[in-house]
Parts: structure tokens; sequence; C-alpha cells
């Protein structure tokens, strides 16, 4: 027996179904709560677990339709998609319920579905191919790096320069007039890439003592706001670099030699390389891929990638000391920059999607808990744990459709071989 009164598609990626749950169906399902509602209420004269059903349901008629209503829906709107054998995309979005005891129930779902897609060439791709090999400069450059940060610290009597360490005093001087601000300590590596630019810039060339005043632009385009600061370099302390020898080898690490120390960078610099070309290799394939195969888009799932890009921006702007309540940022002109990034990623996932189901790839149980192993070690997390917190957050079957994006990539880019 159908459980579908009517489909209709409202759109390339969009479609409603009207639904009906069979009279019998609603009629057992309100027994059930009904029975349950009298175990679990309390009313003046009776025992609790010995209300009488006639007397729950003249007192509770609204509890009773939500529970039914909460428990019918999405059982019947499962056996919805499976009879119309649709491909959603999300959670259907309900309306329209009609509710009455004694009579089927209906409602309307409206969901988003996967576009028809035709593959057509997924096997010849122009894919770059740079050097993975490190240069000799890259090594010394590793080294220098390590050698910096094996430095000792002393107190220096020239003016600020790249390199240094800055003990300061800052003072925020945007919107000076209730009084002089609190000032703040800080230490800072002038230079470092984790610094702000303006920061470092100010003080170059300062002496100990003196102060410097700078200003920072936060935000984008009209609606951005600049704020002043003032710094007073309170300590100054350059580095005196170690020698680069056996000794120094043995201090920064597990090495016997230099000569091995060396090689060990030359190893991690070459492993960055190698992942640095997978990914330029990645980005070409799905920029290819995207090309040969337009396609029309669901809204929803669009739109949810991009409030998922505006997310990762506010936090990047948060960790890089922005204020978000005081900035005054167009989040709505932000969203319309990144929507078409959140297409992308949309537009590449649904292909990839294709190419699997085309190849006949999934993801085996044994590889889908190493991998959820090898990502718990990362977290200093067993599996276990990192399995609950993604079924909690509603994330494990993405999770998997990762991985199974990953296994059409890897054909794709000719790493793993056609089965």
């Amino acid at each position: 027996m159908s459980v579908v009164l009517a489909m209709e598609k409202t759109g390339p990626c969009r479609t409603r179904l009207e639904v009906e749950v069979p009279a019998a169906a609603v009629e057992a399902e309100s027994g059930r709560v009904v029975r349950e509602l009298a175990r679990e209420v309390r009313l003046p004269g009776f025992r609790r677990g010995k209300v009488p059903v006639t007397l729950v349901e003249r007192q509770f008629p609204e509890e009773i339709e939500r529970r039914v209503v909460e428990r019918l829906v999405p059982r019947y709107w499962k056996l919805a998609e499976a009879e119309r054998e649709l491909r959603p995309l999300g959670a259907p979005e309900v309306a329209g319920i009609e509710y009455k005891a004694g009579e089927p129930l209906r409602f309307t779902a409206t969901v988003e579905t996967r576009p028809a897609i035709e593959l057509r060439n997924i096997v010849d791709f122009d894919l770059p191919d740079p050097a993975v090999e490190p240069a000799d400069e890259e090594v010394a450059a590793a080294l220098g790096e390590l050698r910096h940060q094996a430095a000792d610290w002393v107190p220096a009597t020239r003016s600020a320069a790249h390199g240094d360490r800055a003990r300061l005093q800052v003072v925020e001087l945007t919107g000076e007039g209730s009084g002089e601000p609190e000032p703040q300590e800080t230490e800072v590596e002038i230079g470092a890439p984790r610094v702000w630019e303006e920061l470092s810039l100010a003080l170059v060339g300062a002496e100990v003592g003196q102060d410097r005043e700078f200003e920072r632009r936060e935000g984008e385009g009209e609606n951005a706001t600049v704020r002043r600061f003032r710094v007073t370099l309170r300590e100054l302390l350059s580095p005196v670099l170690p020698e680069l020898d056996d000794a120094f080898a043995a201090r920064v690490g597990k090495f016997t030699t230099l000569a091995e120390l060396r090689e060990s960078i030359r190893e991690q610099l070459r492993t960055a390389k190698q992942r640095e070309r997978r990914r330029q290799r990645e980005q070409a394939l799905l920029n290819q891929l995207i090309e040969r195969h337009p396609l029309p888009l669901p809204e929803g799932v669009v739109r949810e990638e991009t409030e998922s890009l505006m997310r990762e921006y506010a936090e990047s702007l948060a960790l890089r000391g922005v204020d978000l309540q005081r900035s005054e940022i167009d989040w709505q002109g932000i969203g319309n920059q990144l929507k078409p990034q959140a297409e992308r990623r949309v537009h590449a996932r649904l292909l990839l999607d294709a190419v699997a189901e085309a190849k006949e790839l999934e993801v085996p149980e044994e590889e889908f808990e190493a991998a959820l192993a090898a990502l718990g070690r990362s977290q200093g997390h067993s599996a276990m744990t990192v399995r609950q917190q993604l079924d909690r957050s509603g994330q494990l079957r993405a999770f998997r459709a990762q991985l199974r994006h990953e296994k059409a990539l890897s054909l794709m880019l000719g790493e793993t071989p056609e089965a």
C-alpha cells in the first residue's frame, strides 16, 4: 500500500511529497501513547499508573498529538523515501501536518535530492607535477630556524630589529575620551608570522623605553574598522645562536651527528612537499572535473555550506584577536563572497559521490575503524570515543562519505589501480 499521495518536482534538486499515514497506524500509535501517559502522569485521586485511559485522552490531547506526530512523521517519511527511491541530501522540511483522531495523518515533506549526473571523462586530467626533493637552501633555512629556536636570549643595547624578542606595554587608543585605557603587558618576537605585521613594523628601530603608535585595519570593505595602539618597548632581547655541530644535533633531537639532523630535516621537507604536490594535483583535478560536469546545485545544501565557511571565517578572525562583537563586519557581504567557494565544495562532493558509485567504491568496516583509530590517535582519544563524538554531532556519516571521496580521488589521480 502506497503512503505517498502525490509527488512533485519543485526545482532541479527539490521534491515535495504528500504523505499519508493510515488511520489504523495512527490509532495504534495513539493507543500506545495514551497507555504510556497513563503510567507516567499523576492525577489527584488516582495512584500512579492507575489513571484511566479515557481520562488521559480528555486531559492531555495536545501531548498525545505531539508524541504521535513526532513518532509517525519520521517513520512514514522513511517509507515514502524508500517507496519513491529518493536520494535526499538532508532531512526534509515538514509542513501541513493534518492530525485528527480516527483519521489518517497527512503531512507534506519537501526535500533536496541529488541531481542526475551523467559522468563524462574522468580519466584524462592535466595535472601539475612540482618537484618534491628539497633544495640545499631550504634545508639550510630550516636548520637556521631550529638554531634560532634553540638560541639563548640576552639583553640588547641597540635598537630593535627583526628576530629580536621584545617585552612590551600595549595600550589601545581607539575610542579615547573616558580616561586612560588599561595597559597590557605582552612579549613578542619581532617579525614572527603570528605577530601583527603593523606591530612588528612599529617596533623595528625602536629603543628601550621609547613609545611607538600604529594602526590596524580589521574587517572587510566599507565596514572595516581601524584600531589605534600605543606600544612601549620595555625590554629588548637578542638571540645568541648555538654552534652548528654534533652537540647541537643532540640538543634538538635524538641525533648523533649534525649530518643525521640535516637528513631528518630533508625528509620532513620532502614529506611536506609531497603533501603540497598532492594538494595541487587534487585541486587541479577537481577544477577540471567540475568544468566538465556543470550541475544544478541544491540551494539548501549550498546555504548550509556557506554558513559553515562563515563560521570558519569568524573563528579565524577571533584567533587573530578580532573582537567580533565590536567590529562592524558585513556578514551578508562576507556570505556573498564565500558562496562561490561553497558552491564549488558542494559541486565537487556530488561528483565524487557519482564517481564512487560508478566505480562501486565502498569503505569496508575494518577500513572505517582504522580511520577512526587514526583520527583518535591524532586527538589523543580512542576510536570508540571519536565514533561517539562524531555520532553525537551528526558527522559520522559525513566522515564515511569523506573516506569514500578520498577513494574516488585516489583512483582518478592514478594513485590506486581500478578494481
